[in-house]
């Protein structure tokens, strides 16, 4: 609706011009289009006047007045009226409202999808969690988040990747395997002495036994042999955990990516000498470092220790770089909030290779506070100081988990409440919008059982729709396509939440105030195509989140 709205804005100024009531032949490169706070004000609002006076050297009033003057020619125009300084108020036809529901009935579940990506290139890597242990709750939400993005990504037409980088080198998969050998050695009688840094929880214990079930004693083997053996089966067996885990969540990774294989594949050296060949890189006191603060790091950073060892830096900058090399255009990393620190060198790194900033974008995923009954909750005995994903998902269900961590901005903290996320009232936001849903479901039986049926958008009379609380609803599902391209283009899958729960209020709203099966046969099948259309946007909505759209609740 804005487009068209821009399109006759833009044929106005144009005409303005051709009839020399305007001079300065001034277009935009994009009209600004609001919706007003108040809905008293009109459908839509814009500045253009404003923006205009500078040019025109005319007051905004006036060059207002001259646009109004050609765009109330407009039969999509109802009514256009200037308010303050300069700014115009648009009222849409009813008709164009209308229109819209014939445009969600015809599309179906393609409504909300746009083109605006047109195929861009985009690799979102997320969850990545140290395969070490079991997913706790703040990976869940920096999965959600990710798979969200992703989402709403493609909903905008772009292409888009999704990766796991497997954290499978390095000194925590040193003390993982050191943590199971232990553990193995005790269940084998010995007394052993476990280390402060060892990794302690249920897990571990669960791993050794395991181990030995299938694989015997470790008789015969040296130490360090016996640790990379048990390091390698703890890898695996934690990445079936955390496969099994993400898949009940509902998460699917196009691509795994081992660290470890980066190395075996000679990767790393490459990618360092790739820098070093651009002056990138500089050896002092025996050490490789990266030139970074040319490009706004506070300081430039190790690749290889004096000792000849690899930093963490290293492969990092190693990954990413193979990443662009790939062919994405734009690469977005889903991190815990703890690792901002590490943004400005990465950027720097990739400065110097000559991409844009915006090139990498990485979102930052706050903590979950765990609460029951507004009271913190610890869980996570198997588990040790953490709370599993598992668990959460176990106790509310796959949609409430998926829903709540989507509730906020990713970058702010979240209250989630178990016991609210279990409760079947309007209090529960999930259970209220997907109720929503399945309240048109229950609408649409009741119409079948009293012989009517939803109408195609040729057999329909949507004239019969003009109440206030209707054209609102209608204006609300028109929103849609460009909530998606807004949570696309910002990264920002809280919107599309955001949106929901209002079309869920105006719904229930709408629905509470007036029947939709009515003595009138034409004015039951108009508000029948309207919670139709209803429906339908809900339930694209709630895929696109990962959520069911319930017809039974």
């Amino acid at each position: 609706m804005k487009q068209q709205l821009r399109q006759v804005i833009l044929a106005a100024l144009q005409q303005c011009y051709v009839d020399g009531i305007l001079s300065s032949g001034e277009l935009p490169g994009e009209i600004q289009l609001e919706n007003p706070k108040n809905p008293d004000h009109g459908d839509f609002a814009t500045n253009l006047a404003m923006t205009l006076a500078k040019p025109e050297r005319k007051a905004p009033r006036k060059i207002a007045e001259a646009l109004v003057a050609e765009l109330v020619k407009n039969p999509l125009c109802e009514t256009v009226e200037i308010a303050g300084p300069g700014f115009i108020n648009f009222r849409l036809a009813a008709k164009c409202w209308h229109d819209v529901l014939e445009q969600i009935m015809v599309q179906g579940d393609t409504f909300g999808r746009s083109e605006i990506g047109a195929g861009t290139k985009i690799q979102v890597e997320f969850v990545s969690a140290n395969p070490t242990g079991p997913l706790h709750i703040g990976h869940g939400r920096g999965a959600v988040v990710g798979d969200a993005v992703a989402a709403v990504l493609q909903a905008a037409g772009f292409e888009v990747q999704r990766e796991y980088y497997i954290n499978d080198a390095g000194n925590q998969v040193t003390t993982l395997g050191r943590s199971i050998w232990l553990r193995l050695r005790e269940l084998q009688g010995e007394e052993i002495t476990f280390p402060e840094d060892g990794y302690q929880a249920e897990y571990i214990n669960e791993l050794a036994a395991k181990y030995r079930a299938e694989r015997g004693e470790l008789a015969g083997a040296n130490e360090a042999e016996a640790i990379k053996a048990c390091a390698t089966f703890g890898i695996a067996e934690i990445l079936e955990w955390i496969k099994a885990d993400l898949q009940t969540f509902g998460i699917e990774f196009d691509h795994w990516y081992s660290e470890q294989q980066l190395y075996d594949r000679g990767m790393v050296d490459q990618e360092l000498a790739k820098l070093k060949d651009k002056g990138l890189s500089f050896e002092q006191e025996d050490a490789l470092w990266l030139r970074t603060t040319e490009h706004g790091d506070d300081k430039d950073r190790v690749l290889i220790k004096s000792d000849g060892s690899y930093t963490y830096f290293a492969s990092d900058v190693a990954y990413h770089m193979e990443k662009f090399e790939r062919g994405f255009d734009r690469v977005i990393d889903v991190w815990g909030a703890d690792h901002h620190g590490y943004i400005p060198r990465m950027k720097a790194m990739l400065a110097g290779l000559g991409h844009a900033p915006e090139d990498l974008e990485v979102l930052l995923i706050q903590m979950v506070n765990l609460l029951r009954d507004g009271k913190p909750f610890i869980m996570g005995k198997r588990s040790g100081n953490f709370i599993t994903l598992k668990e959460v998902i176990d106790e509310v269900g796959r949609d409430a988990c998926r829903f709540y961590f989507l509730m906020r901005r990713c970058d702010s903290q979240l209250d989630f409440d178990l016991e609210l996320a279990k409760q079947q009232s309007s209090d529960n936001p999930v259970y209220y919008v997907q109720y929503a849903h399945a309240r048109v479901c229950s609408i649409n039986r009741n119409a079948e059982t009293a012989g009517v049926t939803v109408p195609t958008s040729d057999t329909v009379d949507c004239s019969c729709l003009k109440l206030p609380e209707e054209l609102a609803l209608i204006r609300q599902l028109a929103r849609f396509t460009e909530t998606i391209e807004g949570a696309a283009v910002h990264y920002e899958p809280h919107r599309v939440v955001f949106y929901l729960q209002d079309l869920a209020a105006q719904f229930h709203s709408y629905y509470n105030k007036n029947r939709v099966l009515v003595d009138d046969p034409a004015t039951s099948r108009a508000r029948l195509y309207l919670v139709n259309s209803v429906r339908i946007v809900l339930a694209n909505a709630l895929s696109l989140l990962g959520l069911s759209a319930p017809e039974r609740m």
